[in-house]
Parts: structure tokens; sequence; C-alpha cells
């Protein structure tokens, strides 16, 4: 289960390098898997070659910057939502001029 926590600015999280171009501010997580964050893609990232699938639940809102869809060949801006169940395929992804987005990730269970 995660922590309790009540309201608290956010941009005492520090941002970490969670890999390929992107940070992360994790705001919350427990170890089953179940996360919170918000991620950071640098300008000209892209996700990788491949489709993605995950075994959990991940819900994305976009709040700056841009992101596009290789495989779609659609760009999505600030506002946009998904909501993808597991195994849902998914990017890979590109952004050109970086973007930040909340990411909320549980089990389907």
């Amino acid at each position: 289960m995660k922590e309790e926590r009540e309201f608290f600015p956010s941009g005492v999280l520090a941002w970490t390098d969670a890999g390929n171009g992107i940070s992360e501010r994790v705001l919350s997580r427990d170890a089953d898997g179940t996360l919170t964050r918000l991620a950071r893609w640098a300008p000209a990232t892209v996700s990788g070659a491949e489709i993605i699938r995950h075994e959990y639940v991940e819900e994305v809102y976009l709040l700056e910057g841009e992101l596009t869809d290789l495989t779609l060949e659609q760009t999505f801006r600030p506002g946009d939502y998904a909501c993808r169940p597991p195994g849902m395929p998914h990017g890979p992804y590109r952004t050109e001029t970086g973007c930040t987005m909340l990411e909320i990730r549980y089990s389907a269970r």
C-alpha cells in the first residue's frame, strides 16, 4: 500500500534520472509497482524502436510540451490523456521539444 501523504509542494522532490532522456519526480509508489510520478522527457527523446506493452494499467496526462506516437503518426499536446489496460500496444514515442506528463501505474487486480 502507498504511504499516506497530505498535500505537499511536489517541487521539493528532486528530478532523478529514469534513463533514456527521461527524468522523474516520484510522488508515491509501493512495492507492488503502483506508481504516481511526473515524467519529464528531454528534447529529442525517443522511447525506442519497439511498440510498448506492459502488465499494469497506465494513465498518462500530458502537462507540457508535445509527444508524437510514431505508430499512429499523431502528436499529443497538453491536456491530452491516455488510459492503457495491461497488454495494450502503444508507441514508440518521440518528442522534439520535450514534454512533462503525470503518469499513474497500478495493477489491474
